[in-house]
């Protein structure tokens, strides 16, 4: 069964997510990080900020289905049912719940301080409450 973190109160979404690839690399030798948001202008803020966020960092990632996107270990897409072979962590950026999430070990719930993103994912973690899944909450640092 999927494993939900969640962590609020992000003063900058793109920032933190940056921050938490940057931290999830490091840890794990081999991660396979699904990116997802429903907005492509997110994305494609996020997809810049991946590669500028830091002059010391390498953050590798593809967007979903360009040509090398199956040898990378971060892939962004705007596709919540996209069919992804050996993913592990699901990063929901959006305010809806992932279609298909329950295929990952893990999903993280990044919700920022805007009280629209707030109420929309306390109704997320209401539903996840409601059907079983293991739940943890942090306020991000």
């Amino acid at each position: 069964m999927t494993k939900i973190d969640f962590r609020t109160q992000v003063a900058d979404k793109i920032f933190y997510t940056c921050r938490w690839v940057r931290r999830a690399l490091l840890e794990s030798p081999i991660p396979k990080i699904v990116l997802y948001s429903n907005d492509r202008a997110f994305l494609a803020r996020l997809d810049e900020a991946l590669w500028t966020f830091s002059d010391l960092d390498f953050l590798p990632h593809e967007m979903a289905g360009s040509p090398n996107a199956h040898r990378s270990a971060v892939i962004l897409t705007d596709d919540d049912a996209l069919e992804l072979s050996q993913q592990d962590i699901l990063v929901n950026l959006s305010n809806t719940i992932p279609a298909g999430f329950a295929r990952f070990k893990r999903m993280l719930e990044i919700v920022s301080t805007d009280e629209a993103d707030a109420n929309a994912a306390r109704s997320r973690y209401a539903h996840y409450r409601e059907n079983g899944y293991p739940l943890h909450h942090e306020v991000a640092k």
